[in-house]
């Protein structure tokens, strides 16, 4: 089975000699292989015809063709196709009652077009996209006899009610308006809205309105809006972003306790939290933008070993090139230079919050992880250092020039990315080390002629860490870059970070949730303790493995190392692994 897909923002007919029409061996043989519509200039390609010789692809000077070949066998399996050279979806996820569903793979594969079948939002066509009113009596008819079809039965009888949380939270805002009473209100479906406020931290925040919302606020905001509906399934994608892990951790409990009654699927691509929260995981995986294919369910633990090696044993079928691996911890502190900035005794107040600091220093080409809970004066301390803000006790050495990657990104650009790009970095990014180290290693070379508006969550913060690491600074800070992107792309971006400060002998903050991914790029960690919103202290640097465990013993949340593919995994609280590791100190692990 061959796949033909047309990236149309890539394809630009009027800035190209119709390269892959004239070089095609078929349409040199007098076959209709690619024919070039009449209006808009762009090809049509009849996969039937195709002889997978990919001339075509290495020709067309905007890479705008993927043509791939598939198993024959997933032609039956086809849940869903756009168009004649358009995106399709193989297979679904399937809806599990009391459980909760994880699906694990990278952004672009058809997540969102899952959830709109399954929600009934889009009636699958099974592949025949010029069935413009397909139904569901052909859907249902299609499938095997299980658990998936009795839920499409429901689906089609108007029993299945859904509810989402979106992905890209930093987004309400512009949305909604009000307080943040006035929308749970509106949606309170279950009359279950104070005792949902309280166990989520939100009760405090009832009369703010939405725009006044820390990131983590808006996804506790989000997530409690979704559960307060009556629903039949609650689709959660990416619930942990912008949060702390002990908020990670609260909404571990909370949506466990929802899916002992109601049925619930999560797309989640920190790890850890992905593995402690889902019973069962689906992955995905396929051509970005081409086609995506979900697998049956399978353990979490067997999915996720399966995901990182890059090898689907039961498919046979190879889903990257390398595995990721999880390496022990080195001290790095020999390759670090001199000091940057140092301080000691800061003193800042805002309102109401106050923020007090110890002694430390950062050094040329050193990475510090900045970790703590939300609200504790983490961005807020990094602005002092480079002297964006005025402390109001203490000392600083120098001030630092500083390029700064927020955590809500919003630009008003109305243009392509290789536009903001020209326009943020000038000429530079074009080649050279940072044009291989940081835009092709994250991806950014495939989004260039895509416009910024439509951008995904993940592709925006790709784009963003790529503009902050190419401003000349001396301090690079860099406010949840894993925010949004899949397990991979985190891997990329916390080795394009290291691969910067390393070669530039810069220095980089880096504040993020995610607990592998700080473990990867940070060489010491700056530990943040005190109350949201109210006092915080930052202590450290400290070493890597000194500073894990001081804030997740602060969380009272232990990790150990997965036997076979070293990962980190939580442990369940009072396991006796838990509890062996409490009691000797050690609650992030580097032992399998």
């Amino acid at each position: 089975m061959r796949v033909a897909v047309l990236k149309e923002d890539n394809c630009q007919p009027k800035k190209c000699n119709n390269e892959c029409h004239d070089f095609c061996p078929p349409v040199r043989n007098g076959q209709e292989c690619i024919i070039l519509d009449d209006k808009t200039g762009k090809p049509h390609i009849s996969e039937s015809l195709c002889i997978g010789c990919g001339i075509c692809i290495n020709k067309c000077p905007h890479d705008a063709l993927i043509i791939e070949n598939l198993p024959s066998e997933l032609e039956s399996d086809m849940i869903h196709r756009f168009s004649l050279n358009g995106f399709r979806l193989f297979r679904l996820p399937t809806p599990s009652k009391e459980s909760v569903v994880g699906i694990l793979g990278p952004n672009g594969m058809g997540k969102s077009t899952a959830i709109n079948a399954l929600s009934g939002r889009t009636i699958p066509n099974l592949g025949d996209w010029m069935d413009t009113e397909p139904e569901w009596d052909s859907v249902i008819e299609s499938l095997p006899r299980g658990e998936l079809r009795d839920f499409f039965i429901a689906v089609q009888a108007g029993k299945i009610r859904v509810a989402v949380k979106p992905q890209n939270v930093d987004r309400l805002p512009k949305r909604v308006k009000g307080t943040v009473r006035d929308l749970l209100v509106k949606v309170d479906e279950r009359n279950i809205m104070r005792e949902t406020t309280e166990d989520l931290g939100i009760d405090h925040l009832l009369d703010r309105t939405i725009q006044q919302l820390s990131g983590g606020e808006l996804q506790r905001m989000a997530i409690c809006a979704t559960i307060l509906r009556d629903v039949d399934v609650y689709f959660f994608d990416e619930p942990s972003s912008y949060l702390d892990i002990h908020e990670r951790m609260r909404i571990v409990r909370i949506i466990q306790k929802l899916a002992e009654t109601k049925r619930v699927i999560v797309i989640e691509h920190d790890l850890a939290v992905l593995d402690v929260l889902a019973d069962l995981v689906h992955i995905v995986y396929g051509k970005k933008g081409a086609f995506g294919i979900f697998t049956p369910a399978r353990s979490t633990r067997q999915a996720i070993n399966s995901y990182l090696d890059g090898f689907l044993p039961e498919e046979n079928v190879r889903i990257r090139d390398k595995p990721i691996k999880f390496l022990r911890h080195r001290d790095r502190s020999a390759e670090i230079g001199t000091p940057v900035v140092s301080w000691g005794g800061l003193e800042k107040t805002l309102g109401e919050f106050k923020l007090t600091s110890g002694d430390g220093a950062v050094h040329r080409s050193e990475v510090v992880g900045v970790v703590g809970p939300n609200g504790t004066g983490k961005t807020t301390m990094i602005k002092l250092l480079a002297g964006e803000h005025e402390y109001d006790g203490g000392w600083v050495t120098a001030d630092a020039k500083i390029s700064y990657k927020p955590q809500h990104i919003d630009v008003d650009i109305d243009g392509s990315v290789q536009l903001w790009l020209d326009s943020e970095l000038g000429p530079r990014w074009r080649s050279g080390e940072f044009n291989v180290n940081v835009i092709r290693a994250l991806g950014v070379d495939q989004l260039l002629p895509k416009r910024v508006k439509k951008l995904s969550g993940g592709e925006r913060q790709a784009v963003s860490i790529a503009i902050c690491l190419g401003r000349e600074a001396d301090l690079y800070l860099l406010d949840e870059p894993s925010a949004h992107l899949d397990a991979n792309a985190r891997m990329e971006a916390a080795k394009a970070i290291r691969r910067t400060m390393e070669a530039n002998e810069k220095s980089a903050f880096v504040i993020d949730h995610d607990v592998y991914f700080i473990d990867i790029v940070s060489d010491s960690l700056l530990v943040f303790e005190g109350e949201g919103g109210v006092q915080g202290k930052a202590t450290g640097p400290f070493d890597l493995r000194e500073g894990m465990n001081r804030f997740l013993s602060s969380v009272n949340v232990t990790f150990r190392r997965d036997h076979d593919s070293r990962r980190p995994r939580i442990n369940k609280g009072e396991s006796r692994k838990d509890r062996e590791q409490r009691n000797v100190g050690d609650y992030y692990s580097y032992d399998a």
